[in-house]
C-alpha cells in the first residue's frame, strides 16, 4: 500500500510538473507600446525562428519573445522615432521574415461604427494595419480590390477577401504575408464588417 501511494503521489507530481512546462511554453502577452513609443515585432512562430532571428540581429539587440494577437512574436526593439522602426523592420524583412511596426492604439474605430453588421459565413483574411490608414491603399493595390474595414476580437483590421474557398484565402494569405504585411485567417463568422471600402 505504501508503494502504491508512492507510485500515485509520483503520478501526480509528474502531471503538475508537465502542466507547468506547458504553461511555461506559452510566452505571455506582448506589452503595448506608451505613448510616444514604436514597437518592432517579428513573427517568431518556433524556437527555431527565433534563435535564428536572433544569430542574425546585431548581438547588443535586446530581444523578447511574446504573444501578440494570438501569434508568437519576438520584439525586437523600441523606438522614439518611427523612421528609425521602419529601418529595422525593413532590414528584418530583407532576411525573409514578417516584420512590423506597432503604434500606439489611438481608439481607430471612433466614427466608423456605421451599420456594422457580421461577415457571414467562409474564410476572412484580415490585414493589421496599425492606425496606418496608408495601408488600406497598399492593400488594395497589391491586391487589385477594394479593401474593407472589419472589427475581429475587438480590433479593427482591413478585409483583404472574404471566400468560402479555403485554397484562394491560404493563397491570398501567403501573398500578403510574403509582401510584408502582417496577415491572418479567421472564420469570417467572427468577423463584424464595418465598412464595404475602408478609405472614405
Amino acid at each position: 500500500m505504501p508503494l502504491l501511494g508512492l507510485i500515485v503521489l509520483s503520478a501526480v507530481r509528474w502531471v503538475m510538473s508537465m502542466n507547468v512546462a506547458v504553461a511555461q511554453s506559452t510566452p505571455p502577452d506582448c506589452q503595448p507600446p506608451r505613448t510616444g513609443e514604436y514597437l518592432v515585432l517579428v513573427r517568431s512562430p518556433t524556437p527555431a525562428a527565433q534563435e535564428k532571428l536572433r544569430r542574425a540581429l546585431p548581438p547588443n539587440t535586446n530581444t523578447i519573445v511574446c504573444r501578440y494577437l494570438n501569434e508568437t512574436v519576438t520584439r525586437t526593439g523600441t523606438f522614439t522615432q518611427l523612421d528609425n522602426a521602419n529601418s529595422q523592420v525593413q532590414s528584418i524583412r530583407s532576411l525573409g521574415v514578417a516584420a512590423f511596426v506597432v503604434r500606439p492604439s489611438t481608439n481607430p474605430q471612433a466614427s466608423t461604427l456605421a451599420d456594422p453588421q457580421p461577415l457571414g459565413a467562409g474564410y476572412a483574411v484580415l490585414v493589421e494595419y496599425f492606425n496606418r490608414p496608408e495601408t488600406a491603399a497598399q492593400v488594395q493595390q497589391f491586391l487589385g480590390t477594394d479593401v474593407g474595414l472589419t472589427s475581429y476580437v475587438q480590433r479593427p483590421y482591413l478585409l483583404a477577401l472574404h471566400t468560402s474557398d479555403q485554397n484562394k484565402a491560404t493563397e491570398t494569405l501567403k501573398r500578403l504575408s510574403d509582401q510584408g504585411f502582417y496577415a491572418l485567417l479567421v472564420n469570417s463568422r467572427q468577423v463584424t464588417l464595418i465598412r464595404p471600402k475602408a478609405s472614405p
